[in-house]
């Protein structure tokens, strides 16, 4: 069916996505577990969140927008979900609209047996499947691309659950971190690159898959090992199995998760993330220390580096900015204009900290530049003398296809200006970013590998371990709904 390419306004260009997932075996609090972990995952997705549980013979679905500990209690909803297997999934912006259809996990009855899924990352080929299977009579209920491995699973010929995953699996592309549940069985997926995390705990003799480690902390389980790249990893009947169906890479995880995504607190490469930016921090110190008073952050996102890059250099360390921690954070926000008007909402200048201060203002990373350019002008407002801008990791040139919000090349500052002309258009005495290679030293290598980065680190370099079969610009949005609308007409 060839469809009409009509514009709707209704729906955001922002389409990628970096969402918490986690799933437990073999436990009588199955759920609640479940909702502990999603809260310790929070920081992954804000839009919505949802927990599909398994009694032994039903499944119980229940999804919210907002946060897990405004929805996920006791007395309202957990008691809908018994059982003692639970999977649940924390929202951030995906493709389509933001509504309930679109909140995760999924859950469809096939021939197989009922499915669940929930998956972190994002997918290359979606709307190439997407519009063959809609040719082919299938019909699609929500716009997420998660949707069309639920749809390639109950169209697969094999045998088996498992061998049924297994197929859809071979015909998707893209980063993806997936927990199925089924019947009394949990699987664990990752994709053959690695791209998007995923870790196994277990409690007692109940085990875990979450996208970080920190969510088996909340609930004093034991972290085992990571899932690896290209493995499938089944629990059934207290029993953990390994399939490793795909040929062997070597893994990519993505360096955004070291940078910016993952809590402070959670385990990576066996290192906390927290340590991982402060060494960025003191390598930017080498590169680009500068004499001045005060080295300030952007918290929270730029405290762990702003620290690193103070001890380097032996400078004094203040929050010169203090910011309120019941507003979410604006790289999360899905709307540009809720993202201007989050700033003044999220931070306040410490005006006798930083008065007629020489002062290096710390970041993690810098997108698209609106939150820069605010705070460096409210940080002259509040008296500052000099504003420096120093940023622990390299510059954002390149979309991200895999399930960053940085859709758009158009969108990303470092991509349309020059390190000059950003140092301008933010305001700041002067401007320096990590070079790639200063990342790589701080995270434990000696330089990148040219002919095989150790990360994937698109972001910088353009370097794309799964090259996108979609055309992922703006107008993926329009033809994801284009194709719902059609498939459910």
């Amino acid at each position: 069916m060839k469809m009409q390419k009509t514009k709707y306004k209704n729906y955001s260009p922002k389409i990628k996505e970096e969402c918490g997932v986690f799933g437990i075996s073999n436990t009588s609090e199955a759920s609640t577990l479940t909702a502990l972990g999603l809260h310790a995952l929070q920081h992954r997705g804000q839009e919505g969140c949802g927990i599909v549980s398994f009694d032994g013979k039903n499944y119980h679905s229940e999804k919210r927008f907002g946060l897990v500990g405004d929805n996920f209690n006791k007395e309202k909803v957990l008691n809908k979900l018994p059982g003692n297997y639970a999977i649940g999934h924390n929202r951030y912006s995906t493709t389509g609209a933001t509504t309930l259809r679109n909140v995760q996990p999924f859950f469809a009855d096939t021939n197989a047996g009922g499915i669940a899924i929930a998956h972190n990352g994002n997918l290359t080929n979606a709307i190439t499947l997407r519009e063959k299977l809609v040719e082919e009579g299938a019909i699609f209920y929500s716009t997420s691309d998660t949707e069309t491995i639920i749809q390639l699973i109950a169209k697969s010929k094999r045998t088996g659950k498992i061998e049924k995953i297994i197929d859809a699996l071979f015909q998707i592309q893209g980063a993806y971190a997936l927990i199925f549940m089924t019947q009394n069985t949990l699987i664990g997926v990752r994709d053959p690159f690695g791209i998007r995390p995923l870790v196994i705990g277990k409690l007692n003799n109940s085990y875990i898959f979450a996208s970080e480690t920190c969510a088996l902390d909340i609930i004093g389980a034991k972290f085992i090992r990571e899932v690896e790249n290209g493995e499938i990893v089944c629990i059934e009947k207290n029993e953990l199995k390994s399939i490793k169906p795909f040929p062997k890479k070597k893994q990519r995880p993505c360096v955004f998760e070291y940078i910016y995504f993952a809590r402070p607190d959670s385990i990576l490469r066996g290192k906390c993330a927290y340590e991982y930016r402060k060494d960025f921090g003191k390598e930017l110190a080498k590169e680009a220390g500068i004499d001045v008073d005060l080295i300030v952050p952007v918290p929270d996102s730029g405290n762990a580096a702003a620290i690193g890059y103070s001890q380097y250099l032996k400078k004094d360390f203040d929050l010169g900015l203090i910011r309120n921690h019941y507003v979410g954070r604006t790289f999360i926000e899905p709307v540009q204009k809720i993202r201007s008007l989050g700033v003044k909402l999220k931070l306040n200048a410490n005006k006798s900290t930083i008065k007629n201060k020489n002062i290096v203002l710390i970041d993690d990373s810098l997108v698209r530049g609106t939150t820069c350019h605010k705070i460096v002008k409210m940080l002259y407002d509040s008296g500052a003398n000099e504003v420096h801008v120093r940023i622990a990791s390299p510059e954002i040139k390149f979309p991200d296809f895999y399930g960053i919000d940085t859709p758009t090349k158009k969108e990303l500052l470092a991509a349309n200006k020059t390190n000059k002309e950003i140092c301008k258009y933010i305001n700041a005495k002067s401007l320096k970013f990590l070079s790639i290679n200063g990342m790589y030293k701080a995270m434990g290598f000696e330089k990148r590998d040219i002919n095989y980065p150790q990360l994937t680190d698109h972001y910088f370099t353009g370097d794309y371990p799964v090259k996108p079969l979609d055309n992922l610009g703006e107008d993926k949005v329009t033809k994801l709904s284009l194709l719902s609308t059609a498939s459910n007409n």
